[in-house]
């Protein structure tokens, strides 16, 4: 049964940092594309970042620059560095499986204050 545990949200002011991170089990992580998701009130769930097998990465616009995702397969965690935030990034983060979207973790919340 697939599960994930995110961690590392807080609340920071606008330009700070957070590093998120994503304990994952279940499915085979080394053979997984692992993604990053975020969730804010009244929003839908929307993807942000995604890491596959070959370590190549893709960003939504609004994160480019901003995040970086990596992961660490002897760990079965994948991880969030987020930079430069903005009050707008503040949302609940989700990690899952590339194209699981049955089960999910309880996220984490950021918050960023202007």
């Amino acid at each position: 049964q697939v599960q994930l545990v995110e961690s590392g949200g807080g609340s920071v002011q606008s330009g700070g940092s957070l590093r998120l991170s994503c304990a994952a089990s279940g499915r085979d992580f080394v053979s997984s594309t692992m993604d990053w998701y975020r969730q804010a009130p009244g929003k839908q769930r929307e993807l942000v970042a995604r890491i596959r097998i070959s370590g190549n990465t893709w960003y939504a616009e609004s994160v480019k620059d901003r995040f970086t995702i990596s992961r660490d397969n002897a760990k079965n965690t994948v991880y969030l560095q987020m930079n430069s935030l903005k009050p707008e990034d503040t949302a609940v983060y989700y990690c899952n499986f590339f194209l699981n979207s049955q089960n999910w973790g309880q996220g984490t919340q950021v918050t960023v204050s202007s």
